[in-house]
């Protein structure tokens, strides 16, 4: 949420609503996510980054960034090094070294987004703290009209029983509480694990069988994925060849690029339809 002031001046709250005051925009963030350097460029703050996640891959300057650590931990000692005004983290990762961050009274903004519509509320957000509003306001729009308008596009289509998979090997999934989920909806698909106990579940080949999904949409990125999908064939995806892959970049993030990974969902699931 963006609280009005000055035009330097930015009051926001994050999402785990926490207020964040800058007087002046930040020049030197530290970014602990690939989804929020993606977000960061978009709103035209790509030159003020200073430090960032491996993993960081786009857009491509992102790249030539300082990284500051991984996944399994990050470098406070450099990111300290790099005199940030703001480090913009994901959820609960990296907790115990953000705490210490604070110590520091290093501003500490925590993106967790759940829906589709988080997606332009942190545009905007990062956009005021780091002084594009314009931008972040532009981009933001068009993020949430293309949206509508494949909302539009899907509405009345006939409804598709969708599995995604997450991963070749093990069969893990997403249930309703992600924002895959609603990408499938918008699709006029059906997620057929929608209503598992877990956001990230682990269903068995069985389960899968008996749900009978009519497409199965997988970001694994090696070849041999459908293969191992060959001998459930009593499944309809697998009986009419309905496997698609997806690049997990642009549907499991939550960068303006989903719209991409969106378009690209809808039109597998539309696949189906035409058959």
């Amino acid at each position: 949420m963006l609280i009005s002031g000055a035009h330097a001046d930015c009051r926001v709250v994050d999402d785990k609503g926490a207020f964040i005051h800058l007087q002046n925009p930040a020049q030197r963030i530290i970014s602990l996510a690939p989804d929020i350097t993606e977000i960061l460029f978009k709103v035209g703050a790509g030159k003020q980054v200073a430090g960032v996640i491996q993993g960081s891959d786009y857009p491509q300057e992102a790249r030539h960034i300082t990284p500051v650590g991984s996944y399994t931990g990050i470098d406070l000692e450099k990111i300290i090094s790099l005199h940030p005004d703001l480090v913009v983290t994901w959820g609960n990762t990296f907790s115990r070294q953000i705490e210490a961050l604070r110590k520091f009274a290093i501003p500490v903004y925590v993106s967790e987004p759940e829906q589709l519509d988080d997606i332009p509320r942190t545009m905007n957000n990062l956009g005021c703290l780091t002084g594009n509003r314009a931008i972040s306001h532009r981009e933001a729009e068009y993020f949430s009209r293309q949206l509508e308008r494949l909302t539009i596009k899907y509405r009345d289509k006939q409804q598709i029983k969708v599995f995604y998979q997450i991963g070749s090997y093990s069969l893990f999934t997403v249930n309703k509480s992600s924002w895959i989920n609603q990408v499938i909806r918008l699709c006029g698909g059906m997620n057929v694990f929608a209503e598992a106990r877990l956001p990230a579940a682990e269903v068995s080949w069985e389960a899968v069988v008996t749900a009978s999904p009519q497409v199965i949409i997988s970001d694994a990125e090696d070849a041999n994925w459908k293969a191992r999908w060959l001998q459930w064939r009593s499944i309809p995806a697998v009986r009419n060849n309905y496997l698609f892959s997806i690049n997990p970049d642009l549907i499991e993030r939550a960068s303006p690029r989903l719209l991409e990974g969106a378009e690209q969902m809808c039109q597998m699931i539309e696949a189906v339809r035409k058959r």
